[in-house]
């Protein structure tokens, strides 16, 4: 169970670190501009005038503020590097933005399995207590039920001794004495 108390720790930790670095990266912009201008005009200015409408990409080495190529995921090396595109905040540039999110998603992947593991590997030894117990209250119940038996033969056998009923040979018939 502490496995899961310290996936569960671990879990809490990275979503307020998060939370804490999200707190710290916003900083106060400036008004927006109307959104309806596109990002062309916005080239040769600065990288936080271009990201003020969330639809354009700065690139930093051509100053060039491009709308977002949204038939891809990312923006093909041909538009810009990845190394050098800007997108929602000017300090965060692709590569470092997908190896962290990857590393994130495999913590959190791994920290679930981790979970899993625990809470079936509890519950199996759980049920092979449960199933020892009922074993061992089974095999005592026949111990009782043998010695019962046992007790109960030889009243019996004494009754019959007492009243001349005892046989010689187990097999023969009650009438023949």
């Amino acid at each position: 169970m502490s496995g899961v108390w310290r996936a569960s720790a671990a879990a809490a930790a990275l979503a307020l670190c998060g939370a804490f670095l999200a707190a710290e990266a916003q900083t106060p912009t400036p008004p927006p501009a109307p959104i309806s201008a596109p990002c062309a005009l916005r080239s040769n200015t600065s990288c936080a005038e271009c990201l003020q409408n969330v639809t354009c990409l700065w690139c930093i080495p051509t100053r060039r503020c491009i709308d977002y190529p949204v038939r891809n995921i990312l923006p093909p090396s041909s538009v810009c590097r990845l190394t050098d595109a800007r997108w929602g905040v000017c300090w965060v540039n692709f590569q470092i933005l997908i190896i962290t999110l990857s590393v994130l998603a495999g913590i959190v992947i791994i920290a679930i399995f981790v979970c899993c593991f625990c809470c079936c590997k509890c519950e199996r030894v759980g049920n092979k207590r449960e199933d020892a117990k009922v074993e061992r209250q089974t095999r005592a119940r026949k111990a009782r039920q043998k010695a019962r038996r046992t007790e109960m033969q030889l009243r019996h056998d004494e009754i019959r001794q007492k009243y001349g009923l005892a046989k010689d040979n187990p097999y023969s018939r009650m009438d023949d004495h």
